[in-house]
C-alpha cells in the first residue's frame, strides 16, 4: 500500500529536486501533485485528500500553516528556511510530524518520510483492531481508570460536531497539549485525533439510518470539515465509502 503525497513549494528548483530525487515508491509513498502557492495547495489538498502534505511555510497566496489549518491534514512535514519560534509552535499545534530547515538534507528528509510512513502503518493497524463485526460501530473505550481521560472523552462526546482538536481539549482541562496527548495514548491506546475521528464515524453511521439526511449534511453534523475528508476517514475506519455503507444498510433492512 502506498500513501499519497501533495508537495507545496514555491521555489521551482527545490520543488523539482524533491519531486525527482525522492525515492517515493521505495518509501511507500506516491507523489500525486505539486503546487506552487498556498491557494493552489489548499484547492488541491481538498480535492485529492492526500495522506501526507509536504509544504514550505512562506508561500504566495497564503502561508503553509494557514493552508494546513484550513485543510484538516492528518500528516504534514514542514520545509522552511526560517526558524521563527512562532512558526514552530504553530506547527506543533497543528500536529505537524516534522519541521525541517532549508537547505534540505536529502538523507534526513528521506529518514523523516520513512519514519512517517511507519507511523501511518502503525495507525492503520490500530484502526484495524478497532473494527468490529458490526460496521456501524467502532470499538472505543468509553471509560478508563483515569478521571482526566474520562473528562477528555466527555469533552469529545459533547463537542465532536464542532471543529475541535487536542488544543481545545487541553485548554478545557488546563493541561499542556504534549502531556495530554501522551496520557491519552497511554490510557486509550489511540491518539486524540484517531479517537475523535472514530467517534465521529460512529455518529455518522447512526445518522445514515435517516434517509432524509444526505452525506454532506451528515459530514457537517459530525464535525468533518468537508465531504471529501469525511469519505476518506469513514472508509479508513469502516472499509467502505459512506455511500456504499448506506446502500448496504438499505439492502439489509
Amino acid at each position: 500500500m502506498s500513501y499519497t503525497v501533495v508537495l507545496v513549494e514555491d521555489e521551482q528548483l527545490v520543488c523539482q529536486e524533491i519531486a525527482i530525487t525522492t525515492p517515493w515508491a521505495d518509501l511507500g509513498l506516491e507523489l500525486v501533485a505539486t503546487c506552487a502557492d498556498g491557494i493552489e495547495g489548499e484547492r488541491t489538498i481538498l480535492e485529492l485528500q492526500p495522506d501526507v502534505v509536504i509544504t514550505d511555510i512562506r508561500l504566495p497566496g497564503q502561508d503553509g500553516l494557514s493552508m494546513l489549518e484550513k485543510c484538516a491534514v492528518s500528516h504534514a512535514v514542514i520545509l522552511s528556511g526560517y526558524t521563527d519560534f512562532s512558526y514552530t509552535r504553530s506547527a506543533i499545534r497543528l500536529g505537524v510530524f516534522d519541521y525541517l530547515q532549508k537547505p534540505i538534507d536529502s538523507r534526513q528528509f528521506h529518514e523523516t518520510l520513512s519514519c512517517l510512513v511507519e507511523k501511518m502503518r502503525q495507525e492503520d493497524q490500530e484502526i484495524e483492531r478497532l473494527k468490529t463485526s458490526d460496521p456501524e460501530l467502532i470499538a472505543l473505550p468509553r471509560s478508563v481508570e483515569n478521571h482526566v481521560i474520562n473528562s477528555v472523552i466527555s469533552f469529545i462526546a459533547a463537542n465532536y460536531s464542532r471543529p475541535v482538536g487536542l488544543q481545545e481539549a487541553a485548554q478545557y482541562l488546563e493541561l499542556s497539549e504534549s502531556h495530554l496527548s501522551r496520557l491519552f495514548k497511554e490510557e486509550t491506546g489511540l491518539n486524540f485525533l484517531q479517537y475523535l475521528n472514530a467517534w465521529r464515524v460512529n455518529k455518522a453511521a447512526q445518522l445514515m439510518k435517516d434517509p432524509r439526511k444526505n452525506i454532506s449534511q451528515i459530514a457537517a453534523e459530525c464535525g468533518f470539515p468537508s465531504p471529501g475528508y469525511f469519505a476518506k476517514i469513514f472508509r479508513r475506519f469502516s472499509g467502505q465509502t459512506p455511500s456504499s455503507f448506506r446502500d448496504h444498510m438499505s439492502v439489509e433492512s
